[in-house]
């Protein structure tokens, strides 16, 4: 099998790349290791900065967003059972669009299929070959056959796990990583959102967000010590605990109902350089990943994502490489910053055990600056809402 680009995971960062290629009249084949119905059913981030909100109308993906989406130019930070709203229209005059993940790969999936791109799913034993040359390839097997794809270039968008960070050389290869000592246990509930803007709450008892996906769908999450399990929290545990971590107002009006998802996800910082290696090309959760504390993770993959296309239609329509050689130094300079923000966001309002006083005490500090400060609560409004691409 034959194409230009071969990506490598069927995630939103992979379809988004694949779409947009497509409609440049770039020839690609999207391969994936699970089924489409796994990949669908993964409940993840549900704020996009409206960079990506501009890539998805770019790629011709947008319509259900913009009918079903909801713009929201704010959040609520609270401390103690204080509160401070973050005016992200008056402070940047900038907003956010609040979609969940799941919508955005269910409407990537129907704009490549419409366009007749082959995605392979199920595939198995990735191997990338060559990629310091100009003709790599990629092996696998797919329906118990051995296949071979060449290309002009690989994507690597296939995950913290997936091979095609692995493929860098490690004598060119560094990682970092931070490993938070604790989780987000959160549940999806077919309940009113209890606040149209997010909620972040921080106090004594942890940490706990309030966030939305539709007018009656709403995602909850609460701070848990690493190693306890979703058998732990039964409907009512959680509740309970929610509404004790929320500001008096939300807790008072928060509407409770049974979940119809739970899980718990760990928290972690990492970054992998370099984001490129001869024709291979990582994006997304394959060259880093960030706590979801600042709605970052889709949005950085996004604009990688930006970043590779980019340089791959300039090599495309005149055969610079500029652009593709400079693909790594571009997208980590907004990758770092995104990691930065997510790392302060989650220090300042999640309890840390074994913390010691004086880093509570500055943690406590930071959110008195913000609420004294507005050029405090401008950087973090434009830090949220995204930088420019």
């Amino acid at each position: 099998m034959r194409t230009q680009v071969c990506i490598i995971g069927g995630g939103p960062s992979g379809l988004l790349l694949a779409r947009l290629l497509s409609l440049s009249g770039v020839s690609v084949v999207v391969i994936e290791r699970q089924t489409r119905a796994y990949v669908l059913s993964r409940i993840r981030a549900g704020v996009l900065e409206w960079g990506a909100v501009e890539m998805m109308r770019q790629a011709k993906a947008a319509a259900r967003m913009d009918a079903q989406g909801f713009p929201h130019d704010g959040c609520t930070i609270a401390l103690g059972g204080k509160e401070m709203r973050i005016d992200f229209a008056k402070l940047t005059g900038q907003r956010v669009m609040v979609y969940g993940q799941t919508e955005v790969t269910h409407d990537l999936y129907d704009a490549l299929d419409a366009g007749g791109v082959e995605i392979l799913h199920e595939v198995s034993d990735v191997e990338i070959h060559d990629i310091d040359g100009n003709s790599p390839y990629v092996n696998f097997k797919h329906g118990g056959s051995a296949m071979r794809i060449d290309c002009d270039f690989v994507a690597g968008c296939d995950g913290f796990h997936g091979v095609s960070r692995g493929t860098i050389p490690r004598a060119v290869h560094k990682e970092y990583e931070k490993v938070y000592p604790f989780g987000w246990l959160g549940i999806l509930s077919e309940t009113p959102p209890v606040s149209h803007e997010l909620i972040y709450s921080g106090g004594e008892r942890g940490f706990a967000l309030a966030s939305m996906r539709n007018a009656n769908l709403s995602r909850y999450y609460i701070q848990v010590p690493l190693g306890q399990k979703v058998e732990d929290w039964s409907d009512d545990a959680f509740w309970n605990e929610f509404r004790r971590r929320m500001p008096e107002k939300a807790a008072d009006e928060l509407i409770t109902g049974p979940s119809i998802e739970k899980s718990i996800a760990p928290l972690r910082s990492f970054y992998s350089e370099p984001m490129q290696h001869g024709r291979l090309f990582l994006c997304g959760d394959a060259a880093h990943i960030v706590p979801p504390t600042g709605a970052k993770g889709l949005n950085l993959a996004f604009s990688d994502v930006k970043y590779l296309f980019d340089g791959l239609l300039q090599f495309y329509e005149n055969g610079s490489v500029e652009q593709l050689d400079g693909y790594s130094t571009r997208a980590t300079a907004r990758v770092l910053q995104a990691i930065r923000f997510s790392w302060w966001m989650t220090g300042i309002l999640h309890n840390f055990p074994g913390r010691e006083e004086f880093e509570q005490l500055m943690g406590q500090a930071e959110l008195v600056y913000l609420q004294g400060w507005e050029i405090g609560r401008r950087h973090l409004a434009e830090q949220y809402v995204g930088l420019p691409y």
